[in-house]
């Protein structure tokens, strides 16, 4: 496994060490800077631009923190929070993604993710989601919440996905045509 992808050269951390943190992004200056902004905050950074060496790194270090971009390359970053899972069950794991919408979000958290941040995330936030304890008060209401077209493509969205990207079956479960099923989803997302 090589670790030529990080330009940033430190030591693996040990496995199972209690500030390892494994950061697998394909946008190599967003990795590097996300990565010495943890290790000024007492993290040991690792680094994976891909699901494959994402998947490697999980089994070999057991990190105890996780942030992982959920499009890559070279696949669905999702697929590793089972492996980090499996090799250390009380991992906390943030996915980040520039393609958010609450699919992905449920989907993550059902995987096994803590949380689910949007991009651009600054380390400030990632830390903050990363140390955050699941007792935390809930948030307050949001000052622009969504709005009904944008809620009712996210539940379209959600059961598309739950149908594995079936059309025919997606449009069963909801209850109307396919072809206006495959009308919407080819239209881009409402705006909040």
């Amino acid at each position: 496994m090589a670790v030529s992808m990080q330009t940033i050269e430190r030591p693996l951390p040990v496995r199972g060490a209690p500030r390892s943190l494994l950061i697998v992004d394909d946008d190599g200056p967003f990795r590097n800077r996300l990565a010495r902004a943890m290790e000024r905050r007492g993290f040991q950074p690792v680094l994976a631009p891909s699901v494959a060496e994402g998947m490697d790194y999980a089994r070999q270090l057991a990190p105890a923190f996780a942030v992982v971009d959920l499009r890559l390359e070279d696949g669905n970053g999702m697929e590793i929070v089972p492996a980090l899972r499996s090799t250390r069950p009380e991992a906390r794991i943030i996915v980040l993604t520039g393609y958010g919408n609450i699919a992905s979000a449920v989907a993550a958290v059902k995987a096994g993710a803590v949380d689910f941040l949007a991009k651009p995330a600054d380390a400030d936030q990632i830390e903050s989601a990363l140390l955050a304890q699941s007792d935390r008060p809930l948030p307050p209401p949001p000052e622009n919440p969504m709005s009904a077209d944008r809620v009712r493509w996210e539940h379209i969205l959600r059961v598309f996905e739950q149908c594995d990207r079936n059309v025919s079956e997606t449009a069963r479960r909801l209850k109307m045509h396919r072809r206006t099923l495959q009308r919407i989803l080819s239209k881009h997302a409402p705006r909040f």
